[in-house]
C-alpha cells in the first residue's frame, strides 16, 4: 500500500513539473475535441455510422472525413481498428486477432451452391433481375433461393426493370460488404484474383471477362423506383430512410 502511495505522490508532482507527465498532459489536451465525438459516437453505436450521421452531432465546421481518417490512423495499431463499409465507419477487432474471439463465433448459416452462384451474380452484375440470373447460370433459379439471400439482409430489391412485366431488379446492400470485409464493390476480386485462386480451369473464351460492379445506389436509366407494396414481401430489408 505504501508503495501505491508513494506512486501518486510522485505522479501528482510530475504534473506541476516539467518531466515527461506535464509531455503527456499537454499531448493529451491538444487532441481535437471531434476526435474524442466521433470516437464516443463510434463506440456506442449498435452498427455503422455514415458521416452524415456523424456530421449531426458534431460542431459546424468539423471536416468528417478528416477527423475520421486521423482516427482511423490512430487506431491502426491497436487492437481495435476503425474500417470503412460501404459508406460508413465502424470499429472492429484487428484481423491479426480475429483467433482471440473464435469462441465466441456463431457458425453461419450454410447456403446452398445454388444460393452462393445466385449472390456471385447479384454483386458482379447488380442490377440484376431473376430472369437475367436465370440466363447466366443456365438454370431456372428457384423462388426459395432469392428469399434465403433477403432474408440474409445481403441482397434488396432495387427497382423494377422497364420492360414487359416490369421484373424486379436486385442489388447487394451495406451488410453483404461488411460481412465479407469488403470497403467497397469495387473490392470484389478480378479475373486475375479468380484465376490466381485456381477457380478456373482450361482455358476461357477469348471475350471472356468478369463485371465491374458498381457502389452507384442510384437507379439506371432502365429501371422504374419500387412501388408500394414491393417491400411488403416479409423478407426485404427496410430501405434506409424509411419510416417505421
Amino acid at each position: 500500500m505504501a508503495g501505491f502511495a508513494e506512486l501518486r505522490v510522485k505522479s501528482h508532482e510530475g504534473q506541476h513539473g516539467e518531466g515527461p507527465d506535464m509531455a503527456a498532459d499537454v499531448a493529451i489536451d491538444t487532441r481535437p475535441e471531434e476526435l474524442r465525438l466521433v470516437e464516443a459516437l463510434l463506440f456506442a453505436a449498435s452498427e455503422p455510422l455514415d458521416e452524415k450521421t456523424l456530421a449531426k452531432h458534431l460542431p459546424a465546421g468539423v471536416d468528417v472525413r478528416a477527423t475520421l481518417r486521423r482516427l482511423q490512423v490512430e487506431y491502426a495499431p491497436r487492437g481495435v481498428n476503425l474500417i470503412r463499409v460501404g459508406n460508413r465507419w465502424t470499429f472492429r477487432t484487428a484481423n491479426d486477432l480475429a483467433w482471440l474471439l473464435t469462441h465466441e463465433a456463431v457458425e453461419p448459416k450454410k447456403l446452398s451452391r445454388a444460393a452462393i452462384e445466385t449472390l456471385a451474380i447479384v454483386a458482379y452484375h447488380q442490377p440484376v433481375t431473376r430472369a437475367e440470373i436465370e440466363e447466366i447460370r443456365g438454370v431456372s433459379t428457384a423462388k426459395g433461393t432469392l428469399d434465403v439471400l433477403l432474408e440474409t439482409g445481403w441482397v434488396r430489391p432495387r427497382g423494377r426493370r422497364k420492360a414487359p412485366g416490369r421484373p424486379l431488379t436486385y442489388g447487394t446492400t451495406p451488410e453483404f460488404l461488411s460481412h465479407f470485409g469488403l470497403e467497397a464493390l469495387s473490392d470484389l476480386p478480378g479475373l486475375d484474383d479468380l484465376k490466381g485462386a485456381g477457380l478456373f480451369d482450361g482455358a476461357l473464351p477469348a471475350d471472356f471477362s468478369v463485371p465491374e460492379p458498381s457502389d452507384d445506389p442510384a437507379l439506371r436509366a432502365d429501371e422504374d423506383p419500387l412501388e408500394p407494396g414491393d417491400l411488403d414481401l416479409g423478407l426485404a430489408p427496410r430501405v434506409e430512410g424509411e419510416e417505421e
